[in-house]
């Protein structure tokens, strides 16, 4: 796919009523059939604010680019996008499916967990891919159209406690899709440990362009930076100033891709204290410097 380097008010972010074409009415949620003809003036590529999207192909092929990554779009494969990322599409003329749009505040609504949806391997994840999901057996292909459309018959139909029915079929979709979902997951120990660090994961993602220190994170979670840093080490096995890096050089990767701002520009943006340092960190990090990742882009070696 062609990289196309534009300027940064090019690439939109949308909110979740953008996608809504029968209302002018604010809405937490969109589930609804999947074609190519489903338009609602959106530009590619664009991001996400604070809302997900799960889109299920049944029918049709294409290419899905999430963050650089270029996925196969094959029928029965579900892909996840989470606020941020930046993505783009090329489908063939029958593609067919469905497609669930939510807010954070309609999936965790009655949850008492805040932070429920960090639990899932293919939201918020800081590796750099985040692969579909391919369905293989009969039964799972049958079961997830089962219940996208009993979510859009819910959403069609206005009945009473609708929400709450689409709701529960939302879990269920997130539910199953973890349970087959193909990566190796360590489980998580179930106490507040684990819950420590997806708050800290959370503000990985709501902080990354201010480029915090392990220290001023541990300050906003009202904690000690060697506390934080126990803790992230014990749940996930890495360090906390692993999990940082990771999200910024992804930030950085997606101004280089996406964006024709300079390295000095990319630099200040992110809140380096100069172009100097920002450069040796981001090679430090990929072994290559930002100008040369940039020239490699088009070879699709990075």
């Amino acid at each position: 796919m062609e990289i196309r380097l534009t300027s940064m008010q090019s690439i939109p972010v949308y909110s979740i009523d953008k996608f809504n074409s029968k209302t002018e009415k604010t809405i937490q949620f969109q589930i609804e059939p999947f074609d190519i003809h489903r338009n609602f003036k959106v530009t590619y590529p664009h991001r996400h604010d604070d809302f997900y999207e799960i889109l299920f192909i049944t029918q049709g092929e294409g290419i899905y680019t999430i963050d650089m990554q270029d996925y196969v779009i094959k029928p029965f494969t579900i892909f996840f996008v989470s606020p941020g990322q930046i993505h783009e599409l090329e489908l063939s003329e029958d593609v067919q499916g469905y497609i669930f749009l939510f807010t954070s505040s309609f999936y965790h609504f009655n949850k008492t967990d805040p932070y429920k949806l960090f639990e899932l391997p293919f939201f918020y994840n800081l590796a750099q891919e985040t692969p579909p999901l391919c369905l293989k057996t009969e039964v799972e292909k049958q079961d997830f159209v089962e219940l996208f459309r009993k979510a859009m018959n819910e959403n069609q139909l206005k009945l009473t406690d609708n929400e709450e029915v689409i709701r529960a079929l939302l879990d269920l979709i997130l539910i199953q899709s973890k349970r087959i979902y193909p990566v190796s997951i360590t489980e998580e120990p179930t106490n507040k440990g684990r819950i420590l660090v997806k708050r800290f994961k959370q503000l990985i993602e709501e902080k990354c362009q201010e480029n915090l220190s392990v220290r001023e994170y541990a300050e906003l979670l009202k904690i000690t930076s060697n506390h934080l840093s126990e803790t992230v080490k014990s749940v996930t096995g890495r360090t906390s100033t692993d999990l940082i890096n990771d999200r910024m050089i992804m930030e950085i990767k997606r101004y280089l891709t996406h964006t024709d701002l300079g390295v000095s520009e990319i630099a200040y943006q992110l809140n380096f204290a100069d172009q100097s340092y920002f450069s040796k960190y981001f090679k430090k990090m990929t072994e290559v410097s930002p100008l040369e990742f940039r020239r490699l882009l088009s070879t699709k070696i990075v």
